[in-house]
């Protein structure tokens, strides 16, 4: 059929919509060197991995590894996350290039595998169009096969929606995946290699990862179904066009009352498959493959719709099993070139692979009870998963995303009202534009229990927004109700906007139709690890209630947060360690940004804070070691420098460790740039003990140490000694213990002088106070100078 063509996605002054994160140690494991063969290049910077980590995130069937980890004779690259640079695009913004015959990554096996995904990049072509090569699959030593690789899916130029012509500026989407086989089972501790034979069809190869998986066999056709081979004749080598025969089967199966089977093979499809009151199912996603586009009408490609809404939509659809693999290489919004489309009331998507298709799914309701689970959606020229347009009571969940053009998962409530719809359990890796997961309006949204790393540009990891057309409270369609984002974790998310020409928050909420008035946003035992640049931000109007509870912030490339719009937030529990600026607030909008503050913060609240007129370049962390962001200009990209010298307070921030706390006065409390708050050991235990980690050997020359300056804290002497380390096991003494008296008339301050030897730990000892019988500090504060 003909769809009727929606009206195109308008981008804001932004262009930003989605991106991603998570987290589970990559590890630091030397690459193994062959006998007689090069040596092998270790890993440079050990990053945090979205894939694996307990109770959060898709549950994957398949293992992975990194190539920068694996024994290699090519050239690490990265890492660098500046839009535009080809380490940028790759998961923890590290990969290898291979550029020379008989270069290689070789990965080594920890669990038996019979099939391999890896995801590459190609330069292009001169014309634009892509160019194919090969790399040899080499096990244990010997060649297994060539397997096919391609840059036709990669290499976007330009602004949105961007277009094939290199000569173009800003370069984007380079890699593409592709999977093999082995033809049999390869025991854990098995070799796997992919070798470079010839550079004449491709100058390099940059490989990012290999993801290796047991896949079972194929599922047989289940009784009484209806086969789209022996029943009806679709082709199963692909030669021929199977769209009419395999329409056939499905629109026999809902007369009949009987499921129909995809048997193996792979089939072209060059339109939309029609599904209604129907059970289409295939022999496995390895298995049974649709795919194809039109020859003549680029208009026209694989996909399976239900019926628009407007034709009454379809419903009591089960898809499974099975995967679509398209052929779009280039973004047309008004192409309905999707994997799934249509509506789908009472639906269910189950175990689908979705690749090289516009999006994986973009539903236009209304409709309701629809859900993706099991599934993969991979190397879209657009978002991942859309529900739009009045779409209720549906869910993703256990779904792996990575590499899509736009937001990884998105809802867009169009003109009518998005309610009660569920983003859980998913991972998304990878959004080349926009955010990982983002809500733009809805009513009693639920974003939890999901994993969101490595945004690229023009986005963050968790968005909640009243943007885009469509969206807003006379139609019902604004933020409302109760929003619940529960235990996610974003890694390395949040990115440079080149339209605003400053970093968006990893968790980032915009007002930009209307201010964010009528909901609860409830953020919860969620962790922000490694954020590009502000960990939480406000923008575009007012937000209103947010709460913030039970947060770990561990590295922001700028600040905690960043407050450019109005708004009311609580913080309870919120802990942010390795912020890069010495104030980890930026807000310029003053008291438009009321916080209402709970117990046990600390690291991420200034007052006075930043309001400098100047967006400083940020400093990634890179899993815990330094690197600088560098210009945020996208059309020059450097190499990150790095980080200025440090001349502001080394310690706020900083990770921190205690020999004990009373109450509520942990360490944290020590180094959060808050006077006012304070650590106090336990009474009568002397000798008490602060240690702040600076993450580096630092020439530490001067200690600031306060107390809380109100004036019921009476004058008082506390004998207080300082050692220092560079490896957190052996102490020389910096200060030999001495008597430092804080009296209100001082600002209850006291400095130590040091001799500048470098240490990366700090450790000031406590054996007497007059005026409490415990260790008590407000702030340390460490210099260089």
């Amino acid at each position: 059929m003909t769809p009727p063509l929606p009206g195109p996605r308008l981008l804001g002054r932004s262009l930003s919509a989605s991106l991603a994160l998570a987290l589970a140690a990559a590890g630091t494991a030397a690459a193994v060197v062959l006998a007689g063969a090069p040596p092998a290049q270790a890993a440079a910077v050990p990053a945090p991995s979205p894939v694996g980590i307990s109770g959060r995130g898709a549950t994957v069937p398949f293992k992975e590894q990194e190539a920068e980890y694996a024994a290699t004779n090519g050239s690490l690259i990265g890492p660098d996350r500046l839009y535009g640079s080809l380490p940028s695009e790759a998961s923890g913004r590290q990969a290898v290039t291979l550029d020379a015959t008989g270069e290689y990554v070789e990965f080594t096996l920890t669990a038996p595998a019979n099939a391999m995904t890896f995801r590459y990049s190609l330069p292009d072509d001169a014309a634009g169009t892509g160019r194919d090569a090969s790399l040899d699959l080499r096990v244990g030593g010997s060649s297994l096969k060539s397997v096919p690789v391609t840059s036709k899916y990669s290499w976007y130029y330009g602004g949105y929606p961007f277009n094939n012509n290199p000569g173009d500026t800003d370069p984007h989407h380079f890699y593409d995946e592709t999977r093999t086989m082995f033809g049999s089972t390869l025991a854990a501790g098995t070799k796997v290699r992919l070798q470079v034979t010839s550079t004449a069809a491709s100058p390099s190869f940059t490989i990012d990862l290999a993801d290796f998986e047991q896949v079972g066999a194929p599922v047989g056709k289940p009784s009484g179904a209806l086969d789209v081979v022996s029943d009806f004749g679709a082709d199963p080598t692909g030669g021929t066009d199977s769209t009419a025969k395999i329409q056939a089967a499905v629109d026999a199966g809902r007369s009949q009352g009987k499921e129909v089977y995809i048997p193996r093979g792979t089939f072209q499809v060059r339109d939309h498959i029609v599904v209604d009151k129907v059970t289409l199912r295939g022999a496995g996603p390895w298995y049974s493959v649709l795919t194809g586009r039109h020859p003549t009408d680029r208009s026209k490609a694989v996909g399976v719709y239900g019926k628009y809404a407007a034709q009454g939509g379809s419903s009591n659809v089960t898809l499974r099993d099975f995967a679509i693999i398209g052929d779009i290489r280039e973004r047309v919004d008004n192409d309905q070139v999707n994997a799934i489309g249509g509506a789908m009331s009472d639906s269910v998507v189950d175990n689908v692979w979705m690749q090289h298709t516009k999006c994986g799914a973009w539903m236009d309701g209304p409709m309701n009870n629809f859900t993706i689970r099991n599934s993969r959606i991979l190397d879209q020229t657009a978002d991942g998963v859309n529900f739009h347009y009045g779409v209720t009571n549906s869910t993703v969940t256990n779904t792996f995303v990575r590499n899509t053009g736009d937001d990884g998962l998105a809802m867009w409530a169009e003109n009518v009202p998005n309610v009660k719809n569920k983003f859980t359990f998913n991972t998304v890796i990878l959004p080349i534009l926009a955010n990982n997961i983002v809500t733009y309006g809805g009513k009693d949204i639920t974003i939890s229990d999901n994993v969101m790393s490595d945004t690229v540009t023009n986005g963050g990891g968790l968005h909640i927004a009243n943007r885009y057309p469509g969206v807003n409270s006379g139609q019902g369609t604004a933020v409302s109700g109760t929003h619940t984002a529960a235990r996610n974790t974003l890694i390395r998310t949040g990115n440079n906007d080149f339209n605003w020409r400053f970093g968006v928050g990893a968790i980032w909420f915009s007002g930009l139709n209307e201010p964010i008035s009528n909901a609860t946003i409830n953020i919860t035992d969620s962790e922000i690890l490694d954020s590009s640049y502000a960990a939480i931000h406000l923008i575009e109007g007012a937000s209103n209630g947010l709460h913030f509870a039970n947060i770990k912030i561990d590295g922001a490339g700028t600040y905690a947060l960043q407050i450019q719009a109005p708004g009311t937030a609580s913080f309870d529990k919120v802990v942010a360690t390795n912020i890069a600026q010495s104030n980890p607030v930026h807000n310029c909008v003053g008291s438009g940004f009321r916080i209402t503050q709970g117990t046990g913060n600390s690291g991420w609240y200034a007052n006075p804070p930043a309001c400098t007129g100047v967006w400083p370049d940020p400093v990634w962390t890179n899993g815990g070691v330094p690197g600088g962001g560098g210009p945020t200009d996208p059309t020059d990209p450097p190499d990150p420098t790095d980080p200025p010298e440090e001349t502001g307070n080394l310690a706020q921030g900083r990770p921190v460790t205690e020999t004990s706390h009373a109450d509520v006065y942990g360490a944290g409390n020590a180094v959060d740039g808050n006077a006012d708050s304070y650590w106090e050991s336990r009474n009568n235990a002397f000798p008490q003990s602060v240690t702040v980690d600076l993450g580096a050997a630092e020439a530490v020359e001067r200690l600031v140490l306060k107390l809380p300056p109100a004036a019921a804290w009476a004058t008082r002497t506390q004998t207080i000694g300082v050692t220092g380390s560079t490896d957190n096991s052996a102490y020389s003494t910096l200060k030999a213990p001495a008597g430092y008296t804080f009296s209100p008339s001082g600002g209850n301050t006291a400095t130590v002088t040091l001799t500048g030897a470098p240490v990366r730990y700090l450790r000031l000892t406590f054996t007497a106070n007059t005026g409490w019988p415990a260790g008590q500090l407000s702030e340390l504060e460490a210099y260089t100078h």
